[in-house]
């Protein structure tokens, strides 16, 4: 269960990282949209998985790759910005978020643009709960 000091911490660096990221984007990658779908912070509050969403969705590895080798200036960047809220900036963990991929499936499915998951569940991926 997360407490009500975790769902703040997450906020504040939930609402700063779409900022840090954008504009490491817009210098890096023309075009490209990123948003943090979630944050979570350990009870500990010694880490933040963040959950990124990115589109156009076949720059997402290539994105990630580049967001996770620059995670320490990402953290510097963002302990500068939340020094008056927070005391220690978490160990940030960055993953893809790939649900808008899977509502894409299921929408063309529905459509009727792709074979039906519910006439065959086989060609639905097997998704794992984080």
């Amino acid at each position: 269960m997360e407490t009500n000091r975790q769902k703040k911490i997450a906020g504040v660096l939930q609402k700063d990282l779409v900022d840090v990221l954008q504009s490491a984007a817009r210098e890096g990658m023309k075009g490209v949209i990123i948003s943090v779908t979630k944050v979570n912070v350990t009870s500990d509050l010694s880490e933040a998985k963040v959950y990124l969403s990115v589109f156009p969705s076949e720059k997402r590895e290539e994105l990630l790759k580049g967001i996770i080798s620059n995670t320490p200036l990402i953290r510097h960047e963002m302990s500068q910005r939340t020094k008056h809220q927070l005391r220690r900036m978490p160990n940030l963990l960055f993953f893809g978020d790939d649900s808008l991929d899977y509502i894409d499936t299921i929408d063309n499915a529905l459509k009727g643009n792709e074979e039906n998951p519910l006439k065959n569940p086989d060609i639905l991926d097997k998704r794992q709960k984080r």
